[in-house]
């Protein structure tokens, strides 16, 4: 209690604004730098160069921006989260401006800016409910999303008009919470959350402004969590994400669920963002165990989870049907955790894990034009359209899938201070600056994932000793990497191989990765199989030749585990990837099925059309047999 009434004095001190704080030269250096930088401009071709194009058009600048702003202006909410979408959408867009800055969209963000920024009442309120109802619900929630808007468009532009608002908006939270003398994780839902999610753009507002107030203010959010009314997230990071509190909420959306997926990540967004200005391993420690419980507890094979929106141990039970199961919000906020812990340690099995989401769970959220999002996405039935959501034309995964989506561009290839990493493989061109602060241009040709063959040309003004990271997928058993046609040994799936040089421009290295099918089997009663290439999960389709889809088959497989796949056509029925495999069909004579082959797609494509009877299937039930 001690330090609660401490921090409401802080608070409570009179403070400059934003042009009497730190200078840019006197801002505090984080005590924590990450190991890699993003790419300072790209330009990427190919299947993923069109779906980012796909959604830059059709959603990004399709979105009516006055209708997200309006309910600033009306300030009548009561409960729902309306205020949530500007931010979403901003980010995104703000995303997308990085990978393309065309003019069209940076007119249309200084518009949606100048808009929020006026609906800002004098206290510094920028929100969407009435006064009564402040601080309670998603308000501060919303606020959490109009703060990361306004400081992402601060960074691109250098407007101070944005930093101030950001600054105000905090400065009036933190005022509000300490007049009411309440705990900012006693409001809104899913043990305070929803609401302490704020954590975030706290710590970047005392990283663009070095007032000290807000480090303050995110320790005490930090020190709340754990409090019998918090979270958590540090004392329980020992704990299954689906374990943490296991007495069944009364209201499953309410104040008592400590399981909410979306909310949880999102605050272990702002404890890394707190551990890189403070350098306290705790906060790290604590993001990596929860990583780590998510990953083996919860992400199933096409890399996302939840039911519900929610934990609830669901890697083991991914054959079976599940209620509401993947929320595209949850997928999206998975990659964007693991892009912060690939930024900050520059491990492997992050990139792995944002790789298999993003090709298999993001872009099979994604309707084929950009233009929509799937709230929920199974692993068998069909693709339906979510529900919209506070009258606002779109619901929170429509404005979360893109804010996933345009992450992939900045990061595929990064640098650092010693050389440059490549963690994705997208055809394109990708501008860095080297150590010695050269402007080099990495070339990628590829058509990864139809095939595994990777080319990658360096061109720099002079020569320079460096080092190359490129990722060798956990996959990827079999992986040939050479420099000038010459073999780069000691390859390890699931590390980086690390080649030190001096590079010459022209350079260039060449890589193939094992793109045989893979047999994945889970289960006893039944046993349950699944295909998977390369990083891209395949699935039965109602459009495609073979048996039923409901139809028993067991995938011919080798002693290993691989499967023999043979093309069958791409980019038809707009379907992606298709491959032919040998199954063996049930029989119901005694000597046995002969196989029959069966074509699957891959899950991106799987059932993602406009028709709703187009059924798919990733996993393949087979029958019990009492003899094994």
């Amino acid at each position: 209690m001690k330090k609660f009434l401490f921090f409401l004095l802080i608070v409570l001190i009179p403070e400059s604004m934003i042009a009497q704080r730190s200078k840019k030269n006197q801002l505090p250096q984080p005590i924590v730098s990450d190991f890699l930088q993003s790419a300072k401009s790209v330009q990427m071709h190919g299947y993923i160069g069109e779906k980012l194009d796909a959604s830059y058009q059709n959603r990004i600048l399709a979105q009516d921006v006055d209708r997200l702003v309006a309910p600033f202006r009306l300030r009548n909410e009561t409960s729902c989260w309306q205020s949530e979408f500007w931010g979403k959408w901003i980010t995104s867009a703000i995303l997308a401006y990085r990978y393309r800055p065309e003019p069209q969209l940076k007119q249309v963000l200084d518009n949606a800016v100048n808009g929020l920024i006026s609906t800002q009442t004098s206290d510094g309120y920028i929100g969407n409910y009435t006064d009564e109802r402040q601080l309670e619900s998603w308000d501060i929630w919303g606020r959490k999303y109009c703060m990361l808007g306004l400081l992402a468009y601060y960074d691109i532009s250098k407007d101070k008009n944005a930093l101030t608002a950001a600054a105000k908006e905090a400065d009036y939270l933190m005022k509000e919470l300490s007049d009411r003398k309440v705990l900012i994780v006693k409001k809104g839902n899913h043990r305070g959350m929803a609401a302490s999610s704020v954590l975030e753009p706290i710590c970047l507002l005392y990283a663009h402004t070095g007032d000290k107030r807000y480090l303050d203010f995110a320790e005490e959010i930090v020190r709340q969590w754990e409090t019998n009314d918090g979270p958590m997230l540090i004392s329980k990071a020992d704990v299954s994400v689906a374990k943490r509190f296991p007495i069944k909420p009364k209201n499953w959306y309410g104040p008592e669920q400590g399981q909410k997926a979306y909310e949880m990540m999102s605050c272990y967004e702002g404890l890394l963002e707190l551990y890189r200005l403070t350098g306290k391993n705790e906060y790290k420690i604590a993001v990596e165990k929860t990583w780590e419980s998510i990953y083996n507890t919860e992400i199933n094979i096409v890399g996302s989870g939840s039911a519900t929106e929610c934990w609830f141990g669901g890697k083991e039970l991914q054959t079976i049907a599940i209620l509401h199961y993947q929320e595209t919000c949850v997928t999206a906020t998975w990659i964007k955790l693991n892009q912060q812990l690939l930024r900050l340690t520059g491990e492997a099995k992050y990139a792995d894990a944002i790789e298999q989401t993003y090709y298999n769970a993001l872009l099979g959220s994604m309707k084929s034009d950009g233009s929509d999002w799937a709230k929920y996405t199974p692993l068998s039935g069909q693709r339906m359209e979510g529900s919209e959501q506070c009258h606002m034309g779109l619901n929170c995964c429509v404005a979360s899938g893109p804010r996933g989506l345009f992450t992939l561009p900045l990061t595929t290839v990064m640098s650092g201070n010693d050389g440059l990493q490549v963690n994705f493989f997208v055809d394109g061109s990708y501008v860095l600056q080297t150590p010695a602060k050269q402007h080099i241009e990495l070339v990628q040709k590829t058509d990864y994932p139809v095939s595994g063959k990777i080319s990658i040309k360096m061109l720099l003004p002079k020569p320079e000793n460096m080092i190359l990271r490129i990722r060798i997928p956990e996959w990827s058993k079999l992986t040939t990497l050479s420099v000038n046609g010459d073999p780069v040994n000691n390859i390890v799936p699931g590390k980086y191989a690390v080649i030190q040089r001096k590079w010459n421009s022209e350079d260039v290295v060449e890589m193939e990765l094992d793109m045989r099918g893979r047999l994945i089997r889970i289960g006893d009663r039944p046993e349950n199989m699944a295909i998977v290439r390369g990083p891209v999960v395949l699935a039965r389709d109602a459009r495609l030749s073979g048996p039923a889809m409901e139809a028993v088959i067991s995938p011919i497989a080798d002693k290993e585990g691989y499967i023999t796949l043979e093309p069958a056509g791409q980019n038809q029925q707009g379907i992606w990837m298709k491959f032919g495999a040998k199954c063996v069909p049930e029989s119901y004579k005694e000597e046995g099925a002969k196989p029959v082959q069966v074509v699957f797609c891959d899950y991106a494509s799987a059932g993602n059309t406009n028709d709703e009877r187009s059924y798919f299937r990733v996993w393949l039930p087979q029958l019990f047999d009492p003899k094994r």
